[in-house]
């Protein structure tokens, strides 16, 4: 099932200044298959939901996109 762009993103780990950006770079690796993104800000990866999923369990680190509660 296709994705959305901010599904698994929890609103309070998503900047508020590039927030479209960081939903449209996760959106774009989502629908290219790819693990992850580089965070525009800092330049760090940053794991899709879809790849959290696929781990399948939380590691506990407050990921911005980990779709486990």
């Amino acid at each position: 099932m296709p994705e959305s762009s901010d599904a698994g993103a929890h609103p309070e780990r998503l900047p508020v200044t590039g927030r479209a950006e960081v939903l449209a770079r996760h959106a774009a690796a989502v629908a290219a298959g790819e693990p992850g993104y580089d965070d525009p800000a800092t330049g760090y990866f940053v794991f899709t939901a879809a790849y959290h999923r696929a781990r399948g369990e939380c590691c506990g680190s407050g990921c911005r996109h980990c779709p486990y509660p």
